[in-house]
């Protein structure tokens, strides 16, 4: 067991939560700049639950081998991440977006501009296809930021259904999982139920995340083998798409001071971006030697 690369995939689990809190800035993202999103995604994708029928047949042997094929190293930590994440950041971030929106906007308008660069660096096939997929991503992107808010209410299926669409968003870098559910109107109803354990609500909020990681992340293992260009230069559109969203925020709650505060406040964004990749990146080199 190698505790330091697992504390490091803790922080990155704690970093992704952070994001996917946050209504413009995507778990994904986050993933990728810290390179851990391929093997998060095929992870996920060979999670077949034979563990589960198994030990409903009384074979615990095979239940226990099924279990372990899991890449547990990388589960784990990284849940557990995500889990601490959620529950201490949560308040601190509904706070930040009620009393300081332009700055927090900007914030995460620097956080997803930084990582549209670091998206668009992995890019191995530049080729004039590729290059259709940004447009068309970036087409989205917009259009995304464009649609109004509904208003639902948190009916069961409502939060199973709210739940398979935003931890689809979630898993991929560009869209973010808690902008689509400020879009269907449970981005409140959610973080307040996270704020205050609201375990019966995140129960049945988790059976759509379930569920639709499961279905979405065999998808996106296939596209990712077969097409990786295509699907990170798409990915790299829809998050400079995605900036209209932070970026009109800001536009709305602009603070007496004009400009500059935001400005350094989407500087930080793109430092702690570039602070990601390096550190990350340092760690791949002392792995490779």
């Amino acid at each position: 067991m190698d505790l330091k690369q697992e504390f490091l995939i803790f922080l990155k689990g704690l970093a992704m939560g952070v994001a996917d809190i946050i209504p413009g800035v995507s778990g994904g993202t986050i993933a990728l700049i810290t390179g851990i999103y391929e093997r998060l995604v095929f992870g996920i994708r060979d999670i077949d639950f034979k563990f589960l029928l198994f030990a409903i047949k009384g074979d615990f042997k095979r239940a226990k081998e099924n279990f372990l094929d899991i890449d547990l190293a990388l589960f784990v930590p990284l849940l557990s991440g995500l889990g601490v994440s959620f529950t201490l950041f949560a308040g601190v971030i509904d706070f930040c977006l009620n009393v300081f929106p332009a700055l927090t906007f900007a914030f995460f308008f620097g956080l997803i501009l930084a990582s549209a660069r670091t998206v668009f660096a992995k890019i191995k096939n530049r080729d004039a296809l590729t290059i259709g997929f940004i447009f068309l991503g970036l087409f989205l992107g917009v259009a995304i930021t464009l649609l109004n808010p509904v208003k639902s209410n948190p009916s069961p299926l409502v939060i199973v259904g709210s739940g398979m669409v935003a931890i689809c968003a979630m898993i991929l870098p560009g869209i973010s999982g808690a902008f689509l559910l400020l879009l269907l109107g449970q981005y409140e109803f959610i973080v307040r139920a996270l704020h205050n354990f609201d375990f019966v609500a995140l129960a049945i909020f988790n059976v759509g995340t379930i569920s639709g990681i499961i279905l979405f992340s065999r998808l996106l293992a296939f596209l990712l083998k077969k097409h990786e260009s295509r699907v990170l230069g798409f990915l790299t559109g829809l998050m400079i798409g995605g900036l209209n969203m932070p970026l009109q925020r800001v536009g709305e709650n602009m603070p007496r001071a004009g400009l500059l505060l935001p400005v350094i406040a989407a500087l930080a964004g793109i430092v702690v971006v570039m602070l990601l990749e390096f550190f990350s990146g340092k760690h791949e080199l002392l792995e490779n030697h």
